[in-house]
């Protein structure tokens, strides 16, 4: 930016860049903490934006969104205020997959996210495109703008989403361009580069938005929300959802839609090579789909409302960088779309990002302090992954403030601590998508007990409330009661017991049992057993879930924390950051290398470093140990 006059408009302590997911709730951390926040944005009109699918949750991302809402951030608050659809997903499996995902109003997301961060009180929010950051002495001392106006600040959070030289591909034609049409930013990574943080081209895609007067939902089938709504915040829990769910609705391409996507594939900048960037494998446009999978006749395609106040609606499953013409035809092939009308056509949008493997397990910058990333910027995926990452981001920016020990949470303890180790320790070559099956400990990281395992946590750090600490000691008390209450209640082997235990397809009792240990016998359930247990009290629904559930599972879970023990035992075992690992005999050359490029902090994080093998682990705990015994004289 040449011939702009720089002038100096304000002192902050922390300056949050983007006011996507992850920005919002980095700067309500860090203000609720107490420090004064700057959050820029480059349009005000991009705050909590959904501008690709229009929910919140599914699998494994819906406990990222109670792991934030367990630690005292936003987006569950908000998206049980927007949402016009529920649903629990994976219901007919076990609890620690179950998923809540909802349909989001994305204007009423927007709105109801913009008048929190409004509201801080520690808060000040500003459009404005950042294009450098200042740093001296590698400490990060504020940002400038392109007006030329220069915020100082004690630590500077980036979370700036897919804007950082975005660019968007539709078929041959490409521009420079933010998502949804907004403004990208061109500048700031250009100031990256100076400060010697290497950046790459990620991509990711969205599917056209359609008229919902154009489409024949007679053809296609229904899918309503679930009767009983369920919602994302623990302090909504038990409250009633007085309203009328909308419905999405499920159809499917043909094989015409497949023959036009071949014809015209050397048209998709995918593969012709003008996209550099990689895209995410478990969000494939429809181009890879019939491409990967040329045996299937057909692919699934879901319409969901973008909310209540429009009649865009999302064709969830055909992301494409296909020409604007070949998206016409191509769209009208899909039952029930014969007749489309467009409102926003598909396209891909390429964007800068860092290699996550640069910065600490806090999301700071591992040369420059105080300079903290979160988001897609890290090379994650969803809305769900940037709330998190920012969550954390933000508190730990506090914390380096003030001074205090890092917020860290490790795999065992939050599916945000896998998330965040993912990242930094593994690093990815795609965008990074949360997903069940990378949690080791899920059994015990249910998104049921999100609160129980976590609230604690933020109180100690005054993110959470009075209010929500209450509630979760409440509940904690109520399942331990309950829970000593089942074990003393015996059934004896009464003909009305057995009765009662033949109809409900159990075998009788030849002696007494427990109520506690009855409930382990998989064909019966909590609530089916109310009629051994006639003095049992009512309890709120999430009390009986965490009762049943901690039962029925007690000894796969005590299997699982004897192994969640053992994980802390390396992770106890720290190294120091400063550790030259050329210097210790025995490694191969493959892990010294890796080694000092993560420099981890612990023995269990130098285990998952790709490269790094068990022999390697070995030979680091024989050096740790002899470097004790030297240190005590041994």
């Amino acid at each position: 930016m040449r011939n702009v006059k720089k002038f100096n408009a304000g002192n902050y302590d922390i300056i949050v860049i983007g006011a996507g997911h992850a920005g919002c709730e980095a700067a309500l951390a860090s203000s609720r903490m107490g420090m004064k926040t700057l959050i820029l944005t480059i349009s005000l009109d991009s705050i909590g934006d959904l501008p690709c699918n229009p929910n919140i949750g599914g699998t494994g991302k819906g406990h990222l969104v109670r792991e934030i809402d367990a630690l005292g951030g936003e987006m569950a608050l908000v998206i049980d205020k927007s949402f016009i659809q529920s649903r629990m997903l994976n219901t007919s499996k076990g609890p620690a997959v179950h998923s809540l995902r909802v349909q989001a109003d994305k204007r009423k997301y927007h709105e109801e996210m913009k008048k929190v961060l409004e509201n801080e009180p520690n808060l000040t929010l500003q459009q404005g495109e950042v294009v450098e950051i200042l740093v001296e002495n590698n400490i990060v001392k504020g940002v400038v703008t392109k007006t030329g106006a220069i915020y100082n600040g004690k630590a500077v959070i980036l979370a700036t989403g897919t804007y950082l030289k975005g660019r968007i591909f539709m078929g041959e034609v490409n521009y420079s361009s933010g998502p949804g049409g907004l403004a990208p930013a061109n500048y700031l990574s250009d100031s990256l580069i100076k400060l010697g943080i290497n950046l790459r081209r990620f991509k990711t895609g969205t599917p056209a938005r359609v008229h919902s007067d154009s489409l024949d939902y007679s053809k296609m089938e229904i899918q309503p929300g679930d009767e009983e709504i369920i919602p994302f915040s623990f302090l909504n829990m038990g409250k009633e959802f007085d309203m009328e769910q909308v419905p999405c609705y499920l159809t499917y391409t043909t094989p015409e839609t497949h023959e036009i996507i071949m014809e015209n594939l050397h048209r998709s900048p995918m593969y012709s090579g003008e996209i550099e960037g990689v895209g995410p494998r478990y969000c494939p446009s429809i181009e890879d789909k019939v491409v990967r999978f040329s045996d299937r006749k057909n692919h699934q395609v879901f319409i969901e409302p973008e909310g209540l106040s429009t009649k865009e609606m999302y064709v969830q499953g055909v992301s494409s960088t296909l020409p604007e013409e070949v998206q016409f035809k191509m769209y009208k092939t899909i039952i029930g779309l014969e007749n489309v009308q467009f409102m926003r056509s598909a396209y891909g949008i390429e964007y800068d990002c860092i290699d996550p493997r640069i910065l600490k397990r806090t999301l700071e910058h591992k040369e420059i302090n105080n300079l903290f990333f979160a988001g897609q910027i890290n090379g994650s995926s969803g809305y769900e992954e940037a709330a998190a990452q920012g969550l954390i981001s933000g508190i730990n920016a506090v914390l380096n403030i003030k001074g205090e020990e890092p917020f860290i949470l490790d795999r065992s303890e939050a599916y945000i601590g896998v998330l965040i180790d993912d990242l930094v320790t593994k690093g990815t070559n795609e965008p990074y998508r949360m997903m069940t099956s990378r949690a080791e400990y899920r059994l015990t990281l249910r998104q049921d007990n999100a609160d129980l395992r976590l609230t604690q946590k933020g109180y100690d750090i005054g993110l959470v409330t009075e209010e929500r600490y209450r509630k979760t000691m409440e509940k904690k008390e109520m399942i331990e009661a309950e829970l000593a209450r089942l074990k003393k209640v015996q059934a004896t082997p009464t003909q009305e017991t057995n009765r009662i235990l033949r109809e409900l397809n159990s075998a009788e009792l030849k002696t007494g049992m427990s109520l506690y240990d009855l409930i382990k016998r998989p064909e019966l359930k909590y609530e089916e057993l109310q009629k051994l247990d006639k003095d049992r009290k009512p309890l709120p629904r999430e009390i009986r879930l965490q009762v049943e559930t901690q039962i029925k599972y007690e000894g796969y879970i005590k299997k699982q924390m004897a192994q969640i023990e053992q994980f802390k035992k390396l992770e106890a075992k720290k190294l120091d950051e400063n550790q030259d690992y050329n210097e210790i005999k025995g490694l191969s050359n493959e892990a010294k290398q890796k080694l000092n490029q993560i420099k981890p902090d612990s023995v269990g994080q130098a285990s998952r470093v790709s490269g790094v093998s068990p022999a390697d682990i070995n030979v680091i705990l024989i050096y740790l140990e002899q470097k004790r015994r030297k240190k005590k004289g041994v």
